[in-house]
């Protein structure tokens, strides 16, 4: 981020800094759910069954401690999201946040342990009392389960009690506890308060989510038709997080008796399934919201689409785009990541958008009404293969090839009409391929961009008043939109520029936009030095 003072954000703006917080506990999380789960499945009974040569102690111990490793991340998720939402959005002392993130989670659950205990629900270990307040043990202290929400509540209070105090000067008596230091104070006392407002005004909150799960629920199998077209909608204005959250981690994705414990949320439902030794298979209820649901279109669909573009695309220009496409192909396949196929198509023809976001909700009630049971968060080759492979045909992963042939064909026939029918210029079809060529020739860094030439198109150092990055985009504040080149932008490899308003605008880059900002602020950092 650069330190010049941010102009006032619009609640829009708001939100989309908030999901892109998310990403870091996400990013985790993807990774843990791979331990856990070909820690899981391969020491399963079935598994080594099937495969004795596995039943070893040593390749055992492997396993199991994979398993552990990544069973991790699902059992502090709320801490981790209390923790990641004050580090990304604040602007400056970004560690300082993070500890006063853990300080008010932490801080929270005593005051609301304190408030049990003051109208005798507590100290108990009545199974039914426990339930019947929604009482778990956070961070080994007995309290109300708020779950996500509940963390990331708490993390926008702390990041707002970040921005306001810590540059804080205090009397000189008391100028040791001042500036950052006076953060996690102010945080304590806060959040102690809070918690004790928690018990309060929680069952409106329970409420409120159990009756938007209730709503996807009642639609039966076009429950995921809904969440998976919305989250493909929301996905160019940067909002899909909000409701990927909701589902994924709480009521709103489904509650589960696991293991003895209450669990709620699609994803926590499935890695507590992953975890637990009395688990056999997985329940339909959530995996219908996760991975399953996006492999039809990010295994078959946008292959299907790219393919049709290389085909429209001039026959002198198939060979300048084919690594494009190449690349968009092996992000959304391997790495789960669709933006650089998507944004190829998503401004010279929305309604092409459109439809790829039905038909990717459509991948989703399919693979439901086909009992398909496989879970995770990218919809990948890798979860396809740990996740459906590896746990055996009750996941009916054989089926998934199937479908994914079909939506591939479907793409590519949609994709090709429409290109030649209203001459869609996507790649190849009108492109300065020499431009191209020209920037790739001026690469420079690590990041494979030619860095110095983007921060120019945005209009030089003095222009960018904030930058950050999610997982595929730059996300910037400007002083003057005038000043950015948009065709130099693109002309540098940008697969895609969306202006915001007057002052914020993304600019698309793909999986290696960390280094690209990286390389942006040191440049920058040397420019006005």
């Amino acid at each position: 981020m650069t330190t010049k003072a941010a102009p006032k954000i619009t609640l829009w703006e708001f939100f989309q800094q908030l999901g892109k917080t998310f990403m870091l506990p996400v990013a985790l999380l993807s990774f843990c759910g791979i331990m856990l789960g070909i820690g899981s499945s391969l020491s399963s009974h079935d598994v080594t069954t099937l495969l004795p040569w596995l039943d070893t102690p040593l390749l055992q111990a492997i396993f199991i401690w994979m398993s552990k490793v990544g069973s991790f991340a699902f059992s502090f998720l709320p801490v981790m999201f209390c923790i990641a939402i004050p580090l990304g959005l604040a602007r400056e002392n970004k560690g300082v946040a993070a500890f006063a993130g853990f300080v008010g989670y932490a801080v929270m659950n005593l005051a609301v342990n304190f408030w049990l205990t003051a109208k005798g629900i507590l100290p108990t270990t009545d199974a039914a009392i426990l339930k019947a307040n929604n009482i778990q043990n956070v961070l080994g202290i007995q309290s109300i389960d708020t779950g996500i929400l509940g963390a990331v509540i708490a993390g926008i209070v702390v990041w707002m009690l970040h921005e306001r105090f810590h540059t804080i000067r205090l009397p000189d008596a008391l100028a040791f506890f001042g500036g950052t230091r006076f953060v996690p104070i102010v945080t304590t006392v806060v959040m102690g308060l809070v918690g004790l407002v928690i018990p309060l005004v929680w069952p409106v909150f329970a409420m409120g989510i159990n009756a938007l799960g209730h709503v996807i629920n009642s639609a039966g199998d076009f429950g995921p038709m809904i969440f998976g077209t919305g989250e493909r909608l929301l996905l160019p204005f940067g909002l899909h997080h909000i409701l990927v959250a909701l589902i994924r981690f709480t009521e709103a994705g489904g509650t589960l008796d696991v293991c003895g414990h209450t669990v709620n949320g699609a994803l926590t439902i499935f890695q507590a399934q992953l975890s637990c030794p009395e688990t056999h298979g997985f329940a339909e209820s959530a995996t219908r919201f996760l991975s399953q649901g996006k492999m039809p279109a990010f295994l078959g669909g946008l292959p299907g689409a790219a393919l049709a573009m290389y085909h429209c695309a001039r026959p002198e220009n198939r060979h300048k785009i084919k690594g494009l496409l190449i690349s968009g192909v092996i992000a959304c396949v391997v790495g789960g990541t669709t933006e650089p196929l998507e944004f190829l198509f998503l401004f010279v023809a929305p309604v092409l958008y459109i439809i790829h976001a039905l038909l990717t909700g459509l991948g989703f009630t399919m693979m439901a009404i086909l009992g398909v049971t496989i879970g995770n968060t990218d919809g990948n080759v890798i979860d396809f293969v740990v996740f459906g492979i590896l746990h055996g045909l009750s996941t009916k992963w054989y089926l998934v090839p199937v479908v994914a042939g079909i939506w591939f064909a479907v793409y590519y026939g949609i994709f090709r009409f429409a290109i030649t029918r209203f001459n869609l210029k996507t790649p190849g079809r009108d492109i300065d391929t020499s431009t191209v060529e020209k920037a790739v020739a001026g690469v420079t860094g690590k990041s494979g961009y030619n860095v110095p030439a983007i921060l120019a198109a945005l209009g030089g150092a003095d222009n960018i008043v904030t930058l950050d990055n999610c997982i595929t985009r730059l996300r910037l504040s400007v002083n003057d939109m005038s000043k950015v080149d948009v065709n130099a932008l693109k002309a540098n490899r940008a697969i895609g520029v969306v202006q915001l308003n007057q002052h914020n605008l993304q600019v698309v880059i793909g999986p290696q936009v960390q280094s690209v900002k990286d390389e942006m602020t040191t440049l920058m950092n040397t420019v006005q030095a």
